[in-house]
């Protein structure tokens, strides 16, 4: 099958078009022919070495986490899907190895979840990584209609799914973007405020009393977060760990085919929107880092392997 590859850590220059084995099919797996995966800043760090203190990799790697696409088979024990069944995935594995951005890939059942009728693979690719780490954040701050919460980057791309869910939960929604972005928050029902310096001030315009829950998904904003917070306050980061240190929750997000399953069910109630940037073919995947990197699209970089 073609699959983009690298051999050594690195840069997107590393990566390249390969014929690769296809995936065997173990019991309580499935094979997914992928028609969509998706780019996460994860992705690029991976590729970098940025987790090898974490997680072991075994070169030469295929990239990507996240995939839509059509079950092509199944192994034993896995009576939960059939070939043909349309299929997403935040596929990450105990190891790095036989990622998303190849032609197939084989993927625990647990992980894997149904799509349901009238979503777009588009839209279940871009879903998986950001939602079920948006999800997470807010059941870890354990979030409720009464709080006020304050989202640090909330135009990106898990910000923007977790003010959904927040609002959905009847939540008071606070997030930082740039001006570019604050009409797409109002649309959501978010008061939206610059980041930089003076967002204390900014944020205790809006609320006074302070907010009683913060998610952050950018980073190097922790003392921001501690004087805003309200006393019993909660917070949680994707992006600090330091944030343990001060009473917080430093947030991973495992692969949960069942919790996907409930945010593409939102996704195809229309309370959940995926916001798609644009879509490059298999062979453009280091353009697709690249545009990562940069930080300039407004929504979800997916991969056609199609093409």
């Amino acid at each position: 099958m073609r699959a983009m590859t690298y051999s050594e850590y690195g840069d997107p220059s590393t990566l390249e078009l390969s014929d690769v084995p296809r995936p065997k099919v173990g019991p309580g797996a499935v094979l997914i022919r992928v028609e969509r995966a998706s780019v996460n800043p994860v992705d690029w760090k991976v590729m970098s070495g940025g987790l090898d203190s974490l997680i072991d990799a075994f070169f030469p790697v295929i990239p990507g986490w996240d995939v839509a696409g059509v079950v092509e088979a199944v192994g034993p024990d896995a009576p939960e899907f059939a070939p043909g069944d349309r299929v997403a995935s935040y596929g990450r594995k105990d190891v790095i190895h036989g990622g998303t951005f190849a032609e197939y890939v084989a993927l625990p059942a647990t992980s894997v979840a149904a799509i349901p009728e009238g979503v777009s693979f588009d839209a279940a690719a871009g879903l998986p990584l950001t939602g079920l780490t948006a999800l997470r954040s807010l059941e870890t701050l354990e979030l409720t209609g009464e709080d006020t919460l304050l989202i640090h980057a909330a135009s990106g791309g898990v910000g923007y799914l977790a003010a959904q869910l927040a609002r959905e939960r009847g939540a008071t929604v606070i997030g930082t973007a740039s001006a570019d972005n604050h009409e797409k928050l109002r649309s959501l029902g978010v008061t939206p405020v610059a980041y930089g310096e003076g967002l204390v001030e900014r944020v205790r315009e809006i609320a006074p009393d302070g907010v009683s829950a913060v998610a952050d998904f950018v980073g190097g904003v922790r003392e921001e977060t501690l004087a805003v917070l309200t006393d019993g306050g909660r917070h949680v980061s994707i992006a600090d760990p330091s944030v343990e240190e001060a009473g917080g929750r430093w947030v991973w997000v495992r692969p949960d085919g069942p919790r996907l399953r409930t945010l593409l069910e939102k996704v195809a109630g229309g309370t959940l929107h995926v916001d798609i940037d644009r879509t490059f073919p298999l062979a453009e995947a280091a353009a697709a880092f690249e545009s990562s990197m940069q930080g300039a699209a407004s929504g979800k970089l997916l991969i056609d392997a199609t093409r």
